[in-house]
C-alpha cells in the first residue's frame, strides 16, 4: 500500500536557499577565524605526525593474535571468529597437538589463520567471541601495503604484530 507523503509548505525565503546559503558561509567564516587565529589545526603531516596519542579508548583498530605469558598460542582454532566474521576475512585450518603434548587431549591449534585485512571491517567481534582471549585489536589506524598478498596477515604476522599479553581468563583450565 503506498503511503502519501505531503510535502511542507515553504517560504518564499526557504525556496530561494538564502537562508541555507548564508547560514553555511557563516559556518565557513568561523573555521577561517579559528584557523587564522590558531585555534584549531586544519591539516595533520602524516606520517611525521600521527594521532597515536589521541586515539580514543573505544577505537577498534587491526586485529592481531596473541599468546599467553609462557608463550604458548592462545587460539584453540574452535574457528568461533571465522565463523562470525561478517565479511569473511578469516580463514583457519585447525591442527592436532601431537600426543605427547600436555594440552594434547582439549586443544587444538592454528595451523593456519590468515585474516584478509583489505576485507576486514574491524567490527570487533572476532574479540568479542573468542573463548580464549586469543584476538585483540590494536589501536593501529595505519595498516599498508604494497600488493594485496601483503594486506593478508598470515599466522606468524599476527603473532608478531600481537606480542604477548598476560593476566587474562583462562575459560576452559577447569576442563584441561
Amino acid at each position: 500500500m503506498a503511503v502519501v507523503v505531503k510535502r511542507p509548505k515553504l517560504s518564499l525565503a526557504e525556496r530561494s536557499y538564502i537562508p541555507a546559503l548564508l547560514g553555511g558561509l557563516l559556518v565557513t567564516i568561523k573555521h577561517f577565524k579559528n584557523m587564522f587565529f590558531g585555534k584549531t589545526k586544519v591539516t595533520m603531516q602524516y606520517p611525521e605526525q600521527r594521532w597515536d596519542g589521541s586515539m580514543p579508548e573505544w577505537y577498534r583498530g587491526a586485529p592481531t593474535l596473541v599468546r599467553d605469558e609462557h608463550g604458548r598460542e592462545r587460539c584453540v582454532a574452535c574457528q568461533l571468529c571465522e565463523f562470525i566474521c561478517p565479511p569473511r576475512a578469516i580463514t583457519i585450518k585447525p591442527g592436532e597437538l601431537p600426543a605427547g603434548s600436555k594440552w594434547a587431549k582439549v586443544e587444538k591449534y592454528p595451523e593456519k589463520f590468515d585474516i584478509d585485512m583489505i576485507r576486514c571491517i574491524y567490527c570487533g567481534l572476532c574479540e568479542e567471541v573468542c573463548p580464549e582471549q586469543a584476538i585483540f585489536l590494536r589501536k593501529d589506524y595505519s595498516v599498508t601495503g604494497l600488493s594485496r598478498d601483503e594486506m593478508v596477515h598470515d599466522k606468524a604476522k599476527l603473532y608478531e604484530l600481537g606480542g604477548v599479553m598476560t593476566g587474562l581468563v583462562h575459560k576452559w583450565n577447569e576442563k584441561k
